[in-house]
């Protein structure tokens, strides 16, 4: 065979393998997830599951002053491409999104993870400044600073990936902080899709598990445990999707 030949020939097999791998990418189910309000893209990065599924993160835009979770949830849907099956995984503030978005996009599958589906799954406190809105005078860089000092009691095991934890936060904008946390604490939203699969750690002191009605309790499963327990976390959500 002459070198054009050769050359002819190798640039077919490149076209034809080409085409194999777009074609088994297209038929991976597309899984989109949606990180913490105080986090970012890093917090999935010990998940195991891009062997499996097409995984795509939705990324965070600091929302107008009077938009709800409901109004946040549908711009940020349009990131998805709803023309392809698909499947949501929320986590804490994330979680509260994909919940909304459930009812509109119906999705083949929604996972929540360390949130809350709605607002009768919050503790006390967070009812108690609905009622007293203190929050709406409290300025962004406040929350932030707050979020900083206190993340070491509410994360018991942020020790194992420290850095992770403190760059996602301080590469937060305080006007978003202080944006979702009002969305946050005037959720309205009380029920919820039923086809909604909630993981929740036992030891969450953000959201305590005895106000939330789960489907998985991940033993020593901390309000982060999707970045310090990836392992487990990954296993749950493969067995979910299989049902």
């Amino acid at each position: 065979m002459t070198l054009n030949g050769h050359i002819k020939r190798s640039v077919i097999l490149c076209f034809l393998l080409a085409v194999v791998c777009s074609t088994v990418l297209a038929q991976k189910h597309t899984v989109y997830l949606i990180p913490g309000q105080g986090a970012d893209a890093r917090l999935f990065k010990n998940l195991d599951i891009d062997t499996a599924f097409q995984v795509k993160n939705i990324e965070y835009f600091t929302p107008e002053k009077d938009w709800d979770m409901e109004r946040f949830a549908k711009e940020l849907a349009k990131q998805i491409d709803t023309t392809q099956t698909f499947s949501i995984i929320g986590v804490s503030l994330g979680g509260m999104l994909a919940t909304e978005m459930a009812d509109f996009l119906h999705p083949e599958k929604v996972i929540v993870i360390s949130s809350a589906k709605s607002r009768k799954e919050f503790p006390g406190r967070y009812r108690f400044q609905k009622i007293v809105p203190v929050f709406w005078v409290v300025p962004g860089i406040a929350i932030k600073t707050g979020a900083r000092i206190l993340q070491p009691l509410v994360e018991p095991d942020r020790n194992k990936d420290k850095a992770t934890f403190k760059s996602m936060l301080r590469n937060k904008d305080p006007l978003f902080l202080k944006r979702t946390t009002t969305m946050i604490l005037t959720w309205k939203r009380e029920s919820y899709s039923n086809k909604i699969v909630h993981i929740h750690g036992d030891i969450d002191k953000t959201l305590p598990p005895r106000f939330v009605q789960y489907d998985y309790l991940v033993e020593d499963g901390s309000h982060m445990m999707v970045l310090t327990r990836g392992k487990l976390i990954s296993e749950l959500i493969y067995g979910i999707m299989n049902e």
